[in-house]
């Protein structure tokens, strides 16, 4: 009888719990920190001397994020009271520890460049070059996290006249469409993210990411009781890996930015970053039910995995809920399969169908076909309300895991800093870190496997 092995899965919790100095050997080695040291450290001979340990203080930054150390006052005095956590930063034992200044121009430098999302972008690079991200699915969700200020208070709109009902008059038509041409005018040169969602798509990627809200805004959601709950911070944006559970792409905004909008600068970071040969599918929830959404993702040459969400809409005559046809006697097709080639669905006739009357009188088909393209929102493939398709938008859950996962175990809540440019260094460190954790687990777990083999 043949013996099957077990593959040993080795998680970042097993990582967490080794031994200070090589778990952080294992975390550093899949971080790039000479690129990043490049970025922050004196790129000129001329001038003062630099007295500080900046490859240490990068890694003592990390070392924040992987301890769990709430801030930089608290990482002082661990560097100050623990000197095998000084050591294991990579500091001298004759090296002084960086001031809380110091440590705060370290942080201004990251803001001012894109070195954190290169870096990451590496790491995402080799986990694929390496065999460890190889997903067919992405599901893309956001999360709020609360900034440190106080909120400001709500403005609250002001009520509108009611429109006068009726045919205008001549002058007040004329005044009318002035004011309608202005409003175009003044649309037109809205900021990027304050027009429709369509607008993002002929936009390149580069400047998708530079024109984002960061700085805090009030930003509100549905609890589980379907109320309306308010907070004032940030957003964070996740592309998520559904079966490795890498973060692909992420996206720092302003709280008020809605989720939709940022879909689209995600889904063009994955086609221009991210080189997957099986990817093919992506899962949203029902805030990203946008026509956008769904044409860049075909663009792509990729499928939507979106929740339908209705909008007051009327119900489709001759078609149920999930948009497949029914039979005379309503009765809803079913779905049978996917013609890539044309991008068409095919449905066969009910089941119910076999014994009805009507069937031999040809009032009913048989057979339907109809492409996806004929509306890219109601038509997806696999067809929606099929298994197929509840088993795909059910991966959608991966993306919830690992927002949860930052929040509770690498400090996505604890932003303590004033300003987005601060706040978005916080959110794509502990971004950096969660998946240089996620290599490291990975890259163990490879080596046991070798030699479990062995």
């Amino acid at each position: 009888m043949t013996i099957i092995r077990q593959q040993s899965l080795f998680s970042i919790e097993e990582l967490y719990e080794m031994e200070p100095t090589q778990k952080y050997e294992e975390i550093m080695a899949a971080i790039d920190l000479d690129a990043i040291f490049y970025e922050i450290n004196k790129k000129s001979r001329v001038g003062a001397p630099t007295e500080l340990n900046y490859g240490a203080m990068i890694v003592s930054i990390f070392a924040r994020y992987i301890d769990r150390i709430p801030t930089i006052k608290d990482l002082i005095k661990r560097l100050n009271d623990d000197l095998s956590f000084k050591l294991d930063c990579g500091f001298k034992v004759s090296d002084s520890v960086p001031s809380e200044a110091s440590y705060s121009r370290l942080l201004t430098k990251l803001s001012e460049t894109d070195v954190l999302e290169k870096v990451q972008g590496t790491i995402v690079l080799n986990a694929i070059g390496e065999g460890f991200i190889q997903d067919d699915t992405v599901a893309i969700d956001a999360t709020h996290f609360e900034a440190r200020d106080k909120a400001p208070a709500k403005q609250e709109k002001t009520k509108e006249e009611p429109k006068k009902r009726g045919r205008k008059k001549k002058e007040e038509r004329e005044q009318w469409l002035a004011e309608q041409a202005e409003q175009a005018e003044q649309e037109a040169n809205l900021p990027l993210y304050e027009k429709k969602i369509e607008a993002q798509l002929d936009e390149p990627l580069a400047r998708l990411r530079a024109e984002v809200p960061q700085d805090p805004k009030w930003g509100v959601k549905k609890n589980s009781e379907g109320k309306n709950v308010f907070w004032f911070g940030y957003k964070g944006h996740l592309a998520v890996g559904t079966s490795s559970q890498y973060i692909l792409q992420s996206l720092f905004s302003s709280g008020s930015l809605n989720d939709g909008k940022a879909a689209i600068p995600l889904l063009k970071g994955i086609e221009e970053r991210i080189p997957l040969r099986k990817l093919m599918y992506h899962t949203m929830d029902a805030g990203y039910d946008f026509e956008a959404i769904y044409e860049q993702v075909h663009r792509m040459g990729h499928r939507s995995i979106i929740a339908y969400n209705k909008r007051n809409e009327p119900e489709p005559l001759g078609f149920d809920e999930y948009f497949a046809p029914t039979c005379f006697r309503e009765y809803s097709y079913r779905y049978d399969s996917y013609d890539a080639k044309y991008e068409t669905l095919k449905y066969t006739g009910p089941k119910e169908c076999r014994d009805c009357p009507l069937a031999n009188e040809g009032i009913c088909q048989k057979v339907y076909k109809v492409k996806i393209t004929t509306d890219l929102r109601r038509y997806s493939a696999p067809a929606r309300g099929s298994k197929a398709w509840k088993t795909l938008f059910n991966r959608r859950t991966a993306v919830e895991r690992v927002n949860a996962y930052l929040k509770e175990f690498f400090q996505l809540n604890n932003v303590r800093y004033r300003t987005g440019k601060r706040a978005k260094v916080h959110f794509d460190l502990l971004v950096l870190v969660y998946n240089a954790s996620k290599l490291a687990a990975d890259r163990i777990g490879a080596r046991l496997n070798h030699i479990q083999a062995a």
